[in-house]
């Protein structure tokens, strides 16, 4: 009884910020599961203790009672015996009184000795009820919190899928913009020498027909027209 009692203190006293800690760093709620299930074990070895020194202590309580009323019923009788002269019956009655009330006696003891012990389970069960209920609560908590982590880490995994994907399809724009710019500049280029072929052709154009309406003035006052 006393190792389970031990075993109980030490799970009641288990630090749950350490156990906390100790799953978030491990990404995992196996620590918690497995004091949880410790503790179930244990409470369920606690009921039944419980409930066999209560079964014990009632027994011892009934046996008490009977011999105390048989060392009442017994002093009773040993004075009617001795007011009625009966000596050696009374003698007989004080002897099986005394052996008795020794009984009795012993009887309490023991009851109150598994009485203490029985408020010493009952008292680590609640406690250890109460553990497991914070423990769970907890455990809870965590259970979230990891659903989360592991919620952020995919979306962190599928944003940088996305990223090389973003990368890589950039790289092929760029190539294509590229392609586009080059040949954007060089029809450009050729628009240029086009327009610089059609500036020489109109400045010639211009040029010669300067040249001949000044002929064509020189013919009028020259009367050849």
């Amino acid at each position: 009884m006393a190792s389970l009692l031990e075993k109980v203190q030490t799970l009641v006293a288990a630090n749950l910020h350490a156990l906390v800690d100790q799953a978030l760093k491990a990404n995992s709620l196996a620590v918690i599961d497995q004091y949880i299930r410790q503790v179930e074990d244990n409470l369920e070895d606690l009921e039944d203790a419980a409930a066999t020194i209560g079964g014990e202590v009632k027994t011892l309580k009934r046996k008490f009672d009977e011999f105390t009323a048989k060392s009442a019923e017994l002093d009773r009788n040993i004075d009617l015996m001795l007011k009625e002269g009966k000596e050696e019956l009374a003698v007989a009655a004080q002897s099986k009184l005394n052996s008795t009330t020794r009984l009795a006696e012993t009887y309490k003891q023991q009851f109150e000795r598994q009485q203490t012990e029985y408020a010493k389970l009952l008292d680590a069960k609640l406690k250890l009820e109460a553990k497991l209920t914070t423990v769970k609560q907890e455990r809870e908590e965590m259970q979230a919190l990891l659903d989360l982590a592991k919620s952020k880490e995919l979306t962190a995994k599928t944003m940088q899928s996305l990223d090389n994907l973003l990368g890589s399809g950039d790289q092929d724009v760029a190539r294509i913009a590229e392609s586009i710019r080059a040949r954007l500049d060089k029809a450009s280029a050729r628009s240029e020498m086009q327009a610089q072929r059609l500036d020489v052709q109109m400045d010639e154009l211009l040029e010669r027909t300067t040249l001949e309406t000044q002929l064509a003035e020189r013919k009028k006052k020259l009367g050849l027209s």
